[in-house]
């Protein structure tokens, strides 16, 4: 017999033990996934590329946030991290995956940037480690991976990590395009994410609604002669945290 719930930790590591680690991409053994997902460089993976998204170029062109403290969560090879940097930012970069974050810091190397990059939960990172508060968090593509509890520990990270009047750059999963569509409590029955989950702009507007939506839409459809990464199966949104 065991009784070992006596916390909201322990409630979510619970949780996070429900998904099998052959389903989805948020388990205990999800370091492991994601290496496997990033041993072949040379896979036709879309986001592969050494090209950053192209909304976030365009909100750093816009000047809709200018530089300063930058956390990329879910760095993965550093594409966005590295653009980051190359505008002035100073950038913490995270990655559960050793495969991401090693191909990361070459990639930082070759191009003399200067981040730092964290491998593990950003979840679990101590207030040294993020050496915020960020005037950034960025994320492209961890959202849509986390199971519906772990919302709640991404709203708590932002609450603790991001700056007053700083910025979260988002992009994410959009129904009718790609990733489940199945609501919360089924994904506790299926035991996995089905490939990660799929928002609509009004969940993002409510999930996110303590902060101010400076823009949600589409990516652009960018060609493959272009600087930038863009699908149009994805939501792009700037929020900002108010004082």
């Amino acid at each position: 017999m065991h009784r070992n719930i006596r916390s909201v930790d322990d409630v979510m590591k619970l949780l996070d033990g429900l998904f099998a680690p052959e389903a989805d991409r948020w388990t205990a053994d999800a370091a492991s996934w994601w290496d496997g997902f990033y041993t072949d460089r040379t896979r036709p993976v879309p986001f592969f590329v050494a090209k950053p998204d192209e909304n976030l170029a365009s909100y750093v062109e816009r000047g809709l946030i200018p530089p300063g403290r930058a956390l990329d969560l879910g760095c993965g090879p550093g594409r966005n991290a590295l653009h980051l940097a190359a505008q002035g930012f100073r950038v913490d970069a995270v990655d559960l995956s050793p495969e991401a974050v090693a191909w990361a810091g070459e990639r930082a190397r070759e191009a003399g940037a200067d981040i730092r990059f964290h491998l593990g939960d950003a979840f679990e990172l101590t207030e040294a480690e993020l050496c915020g508060p960020y005037d950034l968090i960025h994320d492209s593509g961890c959202f849509h991976h986390l199971p519906p509890h772990r919302r709640v520990s991404y709203l708590a990270l932002l609450d603790r990590a991001l700056a007053p009047g700083g910025h979260l750059a988002l992009t994410c999963f959009a129904t009718g395009e790609m990733g489940s569509e199945l609501p919360d409590a089924d994904f506790y029955r299926e035991s996995g994410l089905q490939g990660g989950l799929a928002y609509t702009a009004e969940s993002l507007r409510w999930i996110f609604a303590d902060f101010t939506e400076v823009e949600l839409r589409r990516m652009n459809d960018e060609p493959p002669e272009s600087a930038c990464f863009g699908e149009p199966f994805l939501w792009t949104a700037l929020f900002r945290k108010d004082a």
